[in-house]
């Protein structure tokens, strides 16, 4: 399962740990995806991985409460 942000398309960044000796080794910074419902054109739900700043900003379209 890749960790992409199915909206805004925000994937993994590379860089550096660098300890107090300047040593250098490779990490990762991992986008924060959250499971989220989004609406669909046929007004159905589906469960999609988005980024929390794709949520806040509103561009996840939620599904309507049915009760």
């Amino acid at each position: 399962m890749a960790k992409v942000c199915e909206i805004c398309g925000k994937k993994p960044m590379t860089g550096n740990n660098v300890s107090h000796a300047h040593n250098k080794t490779r990490r990762r910074w991992l986008p924060n995806l959250q499971k989220v419902r989004q609406a669909t054109s046929g007004g159905n739900a589906k469960y999609i991985r988005a980024c929390t700043r794709c949520i806040r900003s509103g561009a996840v379209l939620k599904p309507a409460q049915s009760v």
